[in-house]
């Protein structure tokens, strides 16, 4: 008897050292090595471009691409950074891949596809993004970012936003942010070496 309860404890505890072993492999090792890079921008949103096409973490792959939330009522932060990047774009040329943009609204019971479309038109290649308020949710917590609706005294409203620019790979991965303003030289710098590998 005693013996048969040794065999049975024996197998119990295989049974659960295969278990953990397979959960290891399986479920909390890849958690574990995972960094932001691989899931900055992963989620299941689905949105549309000015150009009419739709927007999924499946567009941030195949050239390389910045990403900037905003709204088209910004009095400050939106349009400084849009001529930001029209100065990269001029600085950069036809050096390396092409820099796709994408301009995603934080407000879109404001910024329709339309409103967006001629909000970005001065700056060439900027796509601007829109949908659903449900779908632009889901695109903010799939690039972490902060967006928050701030009442105003006349009763409307304003938006708080993150206020940098997300660079990804040509493999749809997280690179490095651009900080608001960031010095032109150091925001180069990280443009040419994204767009000429």
């Amino acid at each position: 008897m005693a013996r048969k309860n040794l065999l049975i404890l024996l197998l119990w505890g295989a049974a659960i050292v295969a278990l953990g072993a397979f959960l290891w492999v399986r479920v909390l090792e890849p958690r574990m090595t995972q960094t932001v890079g691989d899931t900055l921008g992963q989620g299941d949103y689905t949105l549309t471009t000015t150009e009419g096409d739709t927007f999924t973490q499946d567009s941030l792959a195949g050239a390389p691409s910045a990403v900037f939330f905003g709204f088209t009522h910004c009095p400050d932060v939106c349009p400084t950074t849009l001529g930001d990047i029209l100065t990269w774009q001029e600085e950069l040329g036809e050096e390396g891949s092409p820099l796709r943009v994408f301009f995603i609204t934080v407000d879109p019971e404001r910024d329709s596809v339309d409103a967006l479309r001629d909000y970005v038109s001065w700056v060439p290649g900027v796509q601007g993004v829109s949908g659903p308020r449900e779908e632009i949710d889901k695109a903010i917590r799939a690039f972490r970012i902060y967006a928050s609706k701030v009442p105003l005294e006349d009763g409307g409203y304003t938006m708080d936003h993150s206020a940098s620019v997300l660079l990804f790979d040509e493999d749809g991965r997280f690179y490095e942010p651009v900080g608001y303003q960031e010095d032109p030289d150091r925001v180069l710098s990280k443009l040419r070496h994204l767009t000429q590998g």
